[in-house]
């Protein structure tokens, strides 16, 4: 990977503390301002209320902060959902909707709902997104396990800075219910999102390989226990570095010798 320098001009963010980015920012910046609190999920606005009924927990949140990171965007550029590719990263999917598509064939009948069936693809919050902004442009789902948000960031960087234009890069994971909870612990949902665009008047962040180097842990050992307990959330130092007006070096956890080294510029 070569060195890749983006701007970010949208941020979005939901988790454990953290209601989104305009408060949330407060606390990544002053560590005596965060306190531990459930994810709270808010009804997305963007989908109509039959389908807010029929998303999981994953279509929610992905759709909050991509509505959060485009609205900030459109501040500054005027961004259109409609024409808008994305890129979205999850470790997880939607682990409820496994579960209880797993229950549905443990059982003789073995009856399986079309709108569980419809919703267990992995780019289902994608398909809500683009339905929902009438958008028919291009759209990445991908996942890389712990990894995930590494490769989302990579994956959306390359596509901005090879096509000149705007990227929206989601990131989203969620809980499983027991059994599978024990088997891949989840402390709570998490989700971020972050418009990436060639120039602009948003943050320049630059990115490239940095191979074994130790992962940035977050500066507040409470949120550092959110970063390791979550795929999602290895987005934080990241997230921390953006909340501060100074630039910054970090590492994002990425597959074995494929961590990424990000430069943050100075706001």
């Amino acid at each position: 990977l070569m060195s890749l320098t983006v701007h970010i001009s949208g941020i979005g963010l939901l988790g454990p503390g953290l209601a989104d980015w305009a408060t949330g920012q407060h606390a990544l910046r002053d560590s005596t301002i965060w306190q531990h609190a459930p994810t709270v999920v808010p009804a997305p606005q963007r989908l109509p209320a039959t389908e807010r009924r029929r998303a999981g927990n994953v279509v929610k949140a992905s759709i909050v902060v991509a509505d959060q990171a485009l609205a900030m965007a459109s501040q500054f550029s005027g961004l259109d959902a409609s024409t808008l590719p994305t890129v979205f990263t999850s470790s997880t999917g939607d682990p409820l909707n496994c579960h209880q598509l797993c229950e549905a064939l443990a059982l003789p009948e073995r009856l399986v709902s079309p709108t569980k069936f419809t919703n267990s693809v992995h780019n289902a919050p994608a398909g809500y997104w683009h339905i929902a902004a009438q958008s028919r442009a291009p759209s990445t789902s991908l996942a890389a396990f712990d990894a995930s948000f590494a490769a989302g960031l990579q994956e959306a960087a390359v596509q901005c800075v090879a096509t000149g234009a705007p990227v929206l890069l989601v990131a989203c994971d969620v809980p499983y219910p027991e059994p599978l909870h024990a088997l891949r612990p989840l402390s709570d949902v998490f989700a971020l999102a972050l418009v990436l665009a060639p120039s602009g008047p948003g943050r320049a962040v630059t990115i490239d390989v940095a191979g074994n180097d130790a992962p940035t842990a977050c500066t507040l050992p409470g949120l550092e226990t959110v970063r390791t307990s979550i795929p999602a959330a290895r987005a934080l130092p990241l997230l921390q570095s953006l909340a501060q007006p100074g630039a910054s070096g970090l590492v994002v956890d990425g597959l074995s010798g494929q961590h990424l080294r990000v430069s943050v510029g100075a706001a």
